[in-house]
């Protein structure tokens, strides 16, 4: 059994990697750190989990050594707990935003203050399979992209390999994501009297993951946000302009080629029905991200929509899935939920 601890186990993204931890057949939990409420049962906190464990969070002093550490702590948290969690465990999986990025400049553009372990941002391996698989295979610091990153990235991935867009355009990114995607001690904002019936742009500009977009990507990538009334799910919207000459028969084969051999990238762009497209209400609980297309052949104008189950493909099964390749594990072990319908 790999011997796994997960800090921030109180948070939405710490309960996700709870309960896909807990149903892991090679997997046992040794630790579940939380500053809150250690002592207390986790099922207090995380009531999906009656019965499926006795276990109570913890200190991080009390945490045995372990085979892998998951950091699902605040932004800004990780990079000044990093070198605690490292004499723990040699394999680190990061789910926070310090790790995302490989330039300082740029990190502290977007978070606004300097990095504490600049030396370590090189070091990080992304945790997005589909791109990075090769190098997770032998990684020992593993930093997981954010969820609207990841449905940004994989939306476009297919056409930039395939050298399908023009690249000096760039790509602007029209995201949204459910209430869940600011955290379980988030402010005001999020009050169900705020949020109830809202579309609150709350990243109109400079949105954190539009810099992992194009760390990843190569391209110029704009992202606006806005914070919709679910409570779970994230979808992206990007346009882009193709390379001229490039049609729609190159587009739909490039994306069967990207993804033919992905488990859990699906391409839904169909002519009728209303599924037509990506929707995250149908992927709720699974590890599983939807893409999809359309392109005006008048104009050459590209549009692309991804969407995911932001704490799953957009973070905790995404670690999981990250972790099963490192370990040398079947890459689906433990996340072949479907997701529900009707919701």
């Amino acid at each position: 059994m790999v011997r796994v601890t997960v800090a921030g186990a109180a948070g939405y993204i710490g309960g996700e990697l709870l309960r896909l931890l807990l149903g892991h057949p090679d997997i046992e939990v040794v630790g579940a750190v939380s500053s809150r409420f250690p002592g207390k049962r986790i099922d207090s906190v995380h009531p999906n989990l009656r019965s499926a464990t006795d276990l109570s969070f913890c200190a991080a002093e009390e945490v045995p050594e372990s085979d892998a550490v998951f950091l699902a702590l605040p932004h800004r948290v990780a990079m000044t707990q990093i070198d605690r969690w490292r004499e723990r465990s040699k394999l680190v999986i990061d789910m926070t935003g310090d790790f995302r990025l490989d330039d300082t400049d740029v990190f502290e553009r977007y978070y606004g203050e300097e990095h504490q372990a600049p030396h370590l941002l090189n070091e990080f391996t992304p945790g997005l399979p589909e791109l990075y698989r090769d190098r997770l295979r032998t990684a020992d610091l593993i930093s997981v992209p954010g969820c609207m990153a990841t449905a940004g990235v994989l939306a476009l991935y297919a056409l930039v390999a395939h050298d399908l867009i023009d690249l000096e355009q760039g790509a602007q990114f029209d995201a949204r994501t459910g209430s869940s995607g600011s955290g379980a001690t988030a402010g005001p904002a999020n009050l169900h009297a705020e949020r109830s019936g809202a579309m609150r742009v709350f990243a109109p500009t400079r949105h954190r993951h539009e810099a992992e977009i194009s760390r990843h990507l190569g391209l110029s990538a704009a992202m606006t946000a806005t914070g919709i009334e679910a409570v779970r799910g994230a979808q992206t919207i990007c346009h882009a302009t193709l390379r001229a000459g490039a049609d729609i028969k190159e587009v739909r084969r490039a994306f069967r080629r990207q993804y033919a051999d992905e488990p859990f990238v699906r391409i839904v762009a169909h002519q009728r029905g209303i599924h037509r497209y990506p929707d995250p209400k149908i992927l709720l609980g699974s590890n599983y991200c939807d893409v999809g297309f359309a392109v005006d052949e008048d104009t050459g104008r590209l549009t692309t929509i991804a969407a995911l189950d932001n704490l799953v493909k957009g973070g905790a099964g995404n670690a999981l899935q990250c972790l099963n390749i490192r370990l040398g594990l079947p890459e689906t072990l433990g996340l072949t939920f479907p997701g529900l319908h009707p919701l």
